[in-house]
Order: structure tokens, then C-alpha cells, then sequence
């Protein structure tokens, strides 16, 4: 990439362009400079803005990149001023009006200028509903100042130069229904958040005055609150829970110089009678006879193919990274074209992207390349998951990464999430790992006593992803017939344990499975909830606090089908039918509407209770 002095490109921001690419970020609009470029590149910068100059097949282009969403919805300026003097009902048949998102007016400014001359306009924004609807943000800005330009959708999912290069020249048309879908969304969660918020922080201060913070208000979301709902039935099912106790019989005895640790058949005892006349037998034992010693073998299947929920998932699992960060660690891999586009929900590697070329790429990495040359010797067999959103391939690794350089410009958890990604893809390639189950008894005082363990067969892709290696150690191979010395028979106490509060990997998967948010938002409503003080993460654990729990609680008794996880489901069904095509933005919207409002006079014929 050539960043010298232009000598071809005349173009800047006075003199206009013949085509302009946007694109969502700077480093995408760099990107595609990069690989669209016929010579030098000419850096400009206006405020935040920076536009990269250069001339392509007799024209002059530029390429800027946007911030997200040019435009927010909010309601009027009478009905924003103060709660207290608008019934929070009125804004169900209130429209929205779209308003300048904080910061983006540099940005606008830019669009206007650039676009003001262009022929084309390619809008080189993200493939999914979120970067549709900016698309559509970013030609109507345009079309403001020029309504004779063309504009095409380039669709890509790595900032490889040869798939940049491909993704203008197959560019096609907007998908309108896919914005429509977002922008049905946005409205639906405008309206209802809105109104319940109000409704909500104006019954509290009503019965209880100066109870919420100065500047603190009760927030209700219809994927926000259930997503919280989550987090409180876990933490009721605790409350619930009844411990119980019960007893174990442990015995020590020695094998090899080592200390191997025995428990009773029988496993837990809920009578200690029964457990101590078990110890008694057993501890006057001096030896112990091996009776049985087998193993039983079984395969652990590889990984699917990588979304972004697994992405978070797994992240938090195996990295202890909250998921909102590694979300954002892999949309900067991304941008700087190390790994594909993150915000996906597919997981199966389509018939275009080239698996052996990702391999050759990785096997000139030190850390990778081992692993990736075994697999290129033979055939590969990718394994799938079931869904696949034809917008973008799973997650995978684009380029192969220096760890210092990633350590360096993005700190050593973006090397770990890269690290991941990688082992993962890797994982996807390699066959089945083949493990042993092992159990041995043994005899001691005539009672019967057992250890279990897994040993490791054939490595398989354990060897490329050892986060999924067994947790529990193998045994040591025994013989039937020997005997061990007995170095102690004890009675251990103990009492059950309630669930634990849920992780956020559970979370995240719990959502997904109930269609609580999308791929790209899932997170977000988690981070929302610990913002707003609903929850705090703890040990990787959501633990609500008193007032989150408070809320859901009187939401749960007053109306439950707002907090339940139905709720969102029904909504993402609303708007999914809009990006089909079934139904008009219109239509969706005033159905959810209707359906909350009938939910909104329950609640408020209640508020009492909700205070």
C-alpha cells in the first residue's frame, strides 16, 4: 500500500470525486483504498474524518469510513423534555423522528461533500440487517445533495485485497427488507422501552419519592428485561433450594509411591449411620484388592464451525473475557484483516472459501504451522453445525498474525481471542479425539471402593484445541488380583449445593437458544443490564442486585409476559417476517405496538404493585 505523495489522483475534498466508497470504519475504508488503488494514495483528513484519494480505471475515487449509525430514533422534543408532563401511553401513537447520532455530524458533512459529484457510490458497509440500515443512512445523505448517483452494494466478509476487489466489481443491488428489519427494531425497542421506562420511574417516585438516585430511572427493554429474567430465575432457584446432607467413604491407598483417592460404590449416603458402619468395616483393612480395573472407550467429536455467539461463548470460558470485549477484540482482528468478519450466525463452511488456502497461510506460522501442514496432506472434512444466515461463513482466520505485532497494537487478550479463533478453525479440520473411560474397584475391609478417570487414546484435534482436553486425570494401569497398601479410610461430610448463578457463557447460549437478541446484539443487552446496575459479574458469574431482582419480581406477578423470554421471540419473529419480505415495516411495527400497549394499561392499572 503505497501512501506517498499522489501523482496520478488529482482528486481531494474541493474537487470532487467520480466515485465514492464508504465504508463502517476507517480501517475498512483504508482497506479497501489499499486494494482498489491504480498507483498512490492520497490521506486527507477533515476533523475525524479521513478520506484516502486515488484513481482507478480513469477515475478519481475516494474511500471514507463512518462510525455505525449516522441516525438514532427519539421522540419529539415536547415529548422528551420532561416525563412528568406526558402520559407515557401517548407514545404509543407517537411517530418517531430520526435524529443525528452524537458525533456523527463530521460525518454527514463528508457524505454531502464527496457525494455531492460522485456517479457511484459504493456502500461497502457491513452484510448484515445493522450495516443495511446504514447503508440506507449513508444514500440518503446523498441523495440529499445529489439524486442523479448510482449506488451499489458491495458484500464481503475478510478485508483480503482480492475479496475487496471482487466484492466492487460483483457489487449488487440494497436489500431494503433487510434494513426495513432493523429499522422495525429500532422503532418496536424505541416505543416500548420508552414507555415502560416512564411508566415504570414515575409510579416509584410517585409512591416513594426521592427513592431512585437523583438522575437514576427504572429502564424496562423488551430484550433488555428478559435477558435480566434470566439471570433472576437462576437466582430464585437458589433462594429456593433446600440443602440437603449427606456422607461419602474415602479411601487412600498407595500405588507406586503415588497416593490414589477412592470413594465408596454406594456414592452418597443420605443416612450417616449407614456411612460410618461402611468406614467401620473398612478402616481396620491394612490392604486393598484391585477387583475390577476396565476402560471403555469413546470419541469426542471436534467443534463446529465458529458463530459469533460461540465466539463470546467460548471466550468467556476458556479466556475469562466479558463477551461485549471480545466482540470488540474481534472486530479489530478484523479490521486489521488477520480473521473474517465476526458478527455471524452461520456454522458451515460454504463451497467458496477456500480452506486449503487458509491452511497454506497458517503453516508459515510457527506456533500453527505443524499442525496446519498435517492437515493439508490429506482430504478435509470440515465438520457443520445447522445454521447458516448466507450473509457471511463462520469466523475464521484470514491472515497469519505476528504475536507481537497483535500484543503490540492490541494488547495480549486480542492475541488470545486470535489464538482461538485459530485453534478453533483448526479443530473444525482435525478428526475426533478418542478417549478411554476408566473405572477401577477396589476391595478394602469387604466393602467395595471406586476411581474413575480418561485417558487420552489418539489426541486428534485435542492436539490443535487443548482447551477441551479432560478435565479429570487418568488412573494408573492395575492389575485384578493386586493389592495396595491402605493409608486411610475417612468419612466425608457434606451438604448439597443450589445451582450456581448463571455464567455468562450460559447466558449467551441460553439467549441464543431462545432467540433473546442476535448475533450482533446478544452481548450488548448483557452490558446493558450491568450499566443500568440490574447485575454485576462476579467470578464470571450474573448475580442480580436487590434492584433488578425487586424488578423483575413485580413484573413476574403484574405481567409476566413482559419479562419472560417469549417476549423477545416474538418480536424477532415480528421483524424476521419484514426481512423476508412477508410483511411491511409498517404493519410489523403497529402489530407490536398494539400487542404492548394492551400489556401497558395491565401494567399501569397496577402500578401500585410495580412501586
Amino acid at each position: 500500500m503505497d501512501f506517498r505523495p499522489p501523482t496520478a489522483s488529482k482528486a481531494g475534498w474541493n474537487e470532487g470525486v467520480d466515485v465514492l466508497v464508504v465504508a463502517e470504519k476507517d480501517s475498512v475504508a483504508k482497506a479497501l483504498a489499499g486494494a482498489l488503488a491504480e498507483g498512490r494514495l492520497k490521506v486527507l483528513a477533515r476533523g475525524p474524518v479521513k478520506a484516502y484519494f486515488f484513481s482507478r480505471g480513469g477515475k478519481r475515487w475516494a474511500s471514507i469510513g463512518l462510525r455505525g449509525h449516522l441516525f438514532d430514533l427519539d421522540f419529539k422534543e415536547e415529548l422528551t423534555r420532561s416525563w412528568s408532563a406526558v402520559d407515557p401511553r401517548q407514545l404509543f401513537f407517537e411517530e418517531p423522528v430520526r435524529v443525528v447520532e452524537e458525533g456523527s455530524k463530521p460525518y454527514l458533512e463528508a457524505l454531502r461533500e464527496l457525494g455531492r459529484r460522485a456517479e457511484l457510490v459504493y456502500l461497502a458497509l457491513d452484510g448484515d440487517p445493522e450495516g443495511e440500515s446504514i447503508a440506507f443512512e449513508a444514500k440518503s445523505v446523498v441523495e440529499e445533495v445529489n439524486p442523479y448517483a448510482e449506488f451499489k452494494r458491495p458484500w464481503f466478509s475478510t478485508l483480503s485485497p482480492e475479496e475487496l476487489r471482487r466484492a466492487i466489481s460483483e457489487a449488487g443491488e440494497l436489500r431494503p427488507a433487510l434494513a426495513d428489519k432493523c429499522f422495525a427494531r429500532m422503532e418496536i425497542d424505541l416505543t416500548i422501552g420508552a414507555a415502560f421506562t416512564r411508566l415504570l420511574t414515575l409510579s416509584v417516585e410517585r409512591a416513594a419519592p426521592r427513592s431512585l438516585p437523583l438522575g437514576r430511572f427504572l429502564s424496562y427493554g423488551p430484550c433488555q428485561s428478559p435477558v435480566l429474567f434470566l439471570v433472576v430465575q437462576r437466582a430464585m432457584e437458589r433462594e429456593g433450594f433446600k440443602p440437603e446432607p449427606f456422607w461419602r467413604v474415602a479411601a487412600k491407598v498407595r500405588l507406586d509411591g503415588a497416593t490414589l483417592l477412592l470413594h465408596h460404590v454406594a456414592g452418597r449416603f443420605k443416612d450417616r449411620e449407614a456411612a460410618e458402619r461402611a468406614w467401620r468395616r473398612a478402616s481396620g483393612a491394612r490392604l486393598g484388592l484391585v477387583k475390577e480395573f476396565g476402560e471403555r472407550g469413546f470419541v469426542k467429536q471436534p467443534p463446529t464451525p465458529l458463530n459469533t455467539v460461540e465466539l463470546e461463548s467460548r471466550a468467556s470460558r476458556f479466556l475469562n473475557l466479558r463477551p461485549n470485549v471480545a466482540l470488540s477484540l474481534a472486530e479489530e482482528l478484523y479490521r486489521r484483516g488477520l480473521i473474517s468478519y465476526p458478527r455471524t450466525e452461520t456454522e458451515v463452511y460454504g463451497p467458496g472459501l477456500n480452506l486449503r488456502a487458509i491452511l497454506a497461510e497458517l503453516a508459515r506460522h510457527p506456533a500453527y504451522g505443524a499442525l496446519a501442514d498435517e492437515l493439508l496432506k490429506g482430504p478435509l472434512r470440515p465438520t457443520r453445525g445447522s445454521k447458516d444466515d448466507r450473509a457471511h461463513p463462520p469466523i475464521h482466520p484470514v491472515r497469519a498474525a505476528d504475536r507481537g505485532e497483535v500484543v503490540s497494537q492490541l494488547g495480549a487478550a486480542a492475541w488470545r481471542l486470535y489464538d482461538l479463533v485459530v485453534r478453533h478453525f483448526l479443530a473444525t479440520l482435525s478428526p475426533p479425539a478418542k478417549l478411554m473411560r476408566q473405572r477401577a474397584v477396589v476391595e478394602v475391609g469387604g466393602e467395595l471402593f471406586e476411581a474413575q478417570g480418561v485417558r487420552v487414546a489418539e489426541l486428534g484435534y485435542l492436539k490443535a484445541y487443548p482447551f477441551e482436553e479432560p478435565s479429570q486425570p487418568a488412573l494408573p494401569s492395575l492389575a485384578v488380583g493386586a493389592q495396595l497398601s491402605v493409608e486411610a479410610v475417612e468419612v466425608e461430610e457434606g451438604r448439597t449445593e443450589p445451582p450456581p448463578f448463571m455464567s455468562e457463557s450460559e447466558l449467551l447460549k441460553t439467549m441464543e437458544r431462545l432467540h433473546i437478541g442476535t448475533d450482533a446484539t446478544a452481548s450488548q443487552h448483557i452490558q446493558t443490564n450491568l450499566e443500568r446496575g440490574y447485575f454485576y459479574v462476579e467470578g464470571r458469574r450474573c448475580v442480580p442486585t436487590p434492584m433488578g431482582y425487586a424488578l423483575i419480581k413485580a413484573l413476574l406477578e403484574v405481567k409476566p409476559e413482559l419479562v419472560k423470554p417469549e417476549v423477545r421471540a416474538f418480536i424477532e419473529g415480528l421483524i424476521e417476517e419484514v426481512a423476508a419480505g412477508r410483511r411491511s415495516r409498517v404493519e410489523v411495527v403497529e402489530h407490536a405496538k398494539k400487542v404492548f400497549l394492551s400489556y401497558f394499561d395491565e401494567v399501569k392499572g397496577r402500578a401500585a404493585e410495580v412501586a
